[in-house]
């Protein structure tokens, strides 16, 4: 299932629902078929938003340090889709609409 975020002030942002929910869990949403985010929202989203990442890549850091002796596959790193590109996008939403006092709704 895709979940679809809209805003008056943006492009539509498409993702899958798992990283979808995993981003709306973040900023403290219920990740139900459809919501809002409503202007008076967005700091606090994107504050969390940006937490959540700043923790993942210092987590992602010191897993990276403690393993750097070892011989791992490079390909499989490489693959990985860190939180940092599926927040993103919403990120660009969440700031572009709070610019501009628009709310973002989302839907399936």
């Amino acid at each position: 299932m895709l979940y679809r975020f809209k805003s008056q002030a943006s492009a539509d942002v498409v993702m899958l629902e798992t990283n979808a929910r995993q981003l709306l869990d973040i900023i403290g949403k219920t990740s139900g078929t459809s919501g809002v985010i409503t202007v008076d929202q967005m700091p606090g989203a994107i504050s969390a938003l940006e937490a959540a990442v700043a923790l993942e890549a210092r987590s992602a850091k010191h897993n990276h340090d403690a393993h750097a002796a070892e011989d791992h596959d490079a390909g499989a790193e490489a693959q990985h889709v860190g939180l940092h590109q599926r927040a993103t996008p919403l990120l660009h939403m969440l700031k572009e609409s709070l610019g501009e006092q628009k709310d973002i709704v989302w839907g399936t």
